[in-house]
């Protein structure tokens, strides 16, 4: 199967080298971008296939994947319809914010449409990736849209009443986490350990906890209960975070870009 990218940024730039990395030949991938450089770029590093127009993509994939920026969508995917609507390809649009029934209203009825929200660690093949369909979608897509994003991480589907509540834990967590690991690196600074030793052993102390609790499928209080010895460091930390109110900080955080969200 031949896939289309119209767009050719960094997030259609990851999923491309994720595919390339999974056995994917680039000659089966399409790509057009305004700015030719990237498509250049992209030619260089992965062998794939330069188009001159983005209905060129649409004739010669059978899913293409809409990477434009979401404001640019109202002026462009009614350009790009009467192509579409000739093509009937599977339609996947990685367009933060922007609805399957926005983007139904703007290509036509009868096409099959996926929406994919990635997340910015896709640029090390670590994305959590959600996904949700409307009713032209198949099974067999279901299966290429997931096939596609575990490429450069993990991917769900889910129902799209669902997706602000997932922004707020996939799209916004990649913050909040840096803020903690910069917090605590700044904290090794203050006993003595230089700041770039002090992140890289705090990225590597999360990144083993979050493979700890993916790997061992226990809960993270019982986890918890195992680094805290009795009378220790660590029950002392964690009393600390609790009566600072961290779990509650978090809470109102994800509350907070919930809440946003909703009102896009």
């Amino acid at each position: 199967m031949r896939i289309g990218f119209i767009g050719a940024g960094n997030m259609a730039s990851a999923i491309i080298r994720g595919l390339i990395g999974n056995g994917v030949r680039g000659s089966d991938l399409l790509v057009y971008d305004v700015d030719t450089a990237k498509q250049v770029a992209l030619f260089e590093e992965c062998g794939v296939c330069m188009c001159g127009s983005a209905d060129e993509v649409i004739h010669g994939a059978q899913a293409v994947v809409l990477a434009v920026k979401p404001q640019v969508f109202p002026a462009l995917l009614p350009q790009l319809a009467p192509a579409l609507q000739e093509s009937s390809p599977l339609v996947i649009s990685i367009a933060a914010g922007k609805t399957v029934a926005s983007i139904e209203e703007w290509v036509g009825d009868g096409i099959a449409v996926v929406r994919v929200m990635p997340n910015i660690n896709a640029k090390v093949s670590e994305s959590m990736s959600a996904f949700c369909c409307n009713a032209f979608v198949t099974a067999e897509d279901r299966e290429l849209v997931t096939r596609v994003f575990d490429a450069v991480g993990e991917t769900v589907e889910l129902a799209e009443s669902q997706f602000s509540a997932y922004a707020a834990l996939a799209g916004c967590s990649p913050a909040y986490s840096l803020l903690y690991m910069d917090a605590m690196a700044e904290a090794g600074v203050k006993y003595g350990i230089p700041k770039a030793l002090s992140l890289k052993i705090v990225a590597q102390a999360v990144l083993g906890t979050a493979r700890l609790l993916q790997e061992s499928g226990e809960h993270p209080r019982a986890l918890v209960d195992q680094v805290c010895s009795p009378g220790g460091t660590t029950i002392e930390g964690v009393i600390a975070l609790q009566k600072l109110g961290f779990e509650n900080a978090v809470l109102e955080a994800v509350r907070a870009s919930y809440e946003k969200d909703k009102s896009l």
